[in-house]
């Protein structure tokens, strides 16, 4: 699977921290997109890969790229409101050095090239972004940059598995002509008409 050589995740990990610091305490406990995970657990999830891929970034391999996803149950970390944004500000730094794309690395006990672990690290926050977003009832415009980098990783990732399924379970099937943000969530195995519970 191809990528870029580079990639910005700056704009993209300010609009999740944004997303985060717009999620009210009671909603904690609400239901996101992702079946096995209240708001807080995505929270958690949030915060780990952004260790997880920071430290991939540097080439700084240990516990936090050892870990596969899904492996525990994500633990959001006390000061999660000063923590989180620390941690996508940090993994947006690691990776606007060249040389984090460059040889290979790991992340999620898996290894893989440099490259591709920025598109994955891209792909998780404009993924996760939608899911906080619409779990919460806020606004979410991803940065494009990171949308289409995103769209192109789950699309070859379609195309390579070619039964229609993808890396996070079988594709929902959007129109052609639909939104990019519509058509890459439902490449990631997301309804992009999902609400929260309660909401319209």
């Amino acid at each position: 699977m191809t990528s870029m050589t580079t990639l910005d995740l700056g704009p993209q990990a300010l609009i999740v921290a944004r997303l985060a610091a717009g999620v009210p305490e009671e909603r904690l406990a609400d239901r996101t997109p992702c079946p096995e995970y209240a708001v807080t657990d995505l929270l958690g999830h949030l915060a780990g890969l952004s260790l997880a891929f920071r430290d991939a970034a540097r080439k700084d391999l240990g516990p936090s790229t050892a870990v596969p996803p899904g492996s525990t149950r994500p633990v959001l970390p006390a000061g999660w409101r000063t923590e989180l944004p620390r941690l996508l500000a940090e993994l947006a730094g690691a990776w606007r050095e060249p040389e984090a794309w460059t040889g290979f690395t790991r992340a999620g006990g898996v290894d893989l090239p440099g490259d591709v672990a920025g598109i994955v690290a891209a792909d998780e926050l404009v993924i996760h972004g939608w899911d906080l977003a619409r779990a919460t009832g806020q606004a979410y415009a991803p940065d494009p940059a990171a949308l289409h980098a995103s769209h192109a990783f789950l699309l070859a990732a379609a195309e390579e598995q070619g039964d229609g399924g993808g890396l996070f379970g079988t594709a929902v099937p959007v129109p052609d002509r639909a939104p990019l943000l519509d058509r890459t969530v439902g490449l990631s195995g997301r309804d992009p008409h999902w609400t929260a519970p309660g909401t319209s």
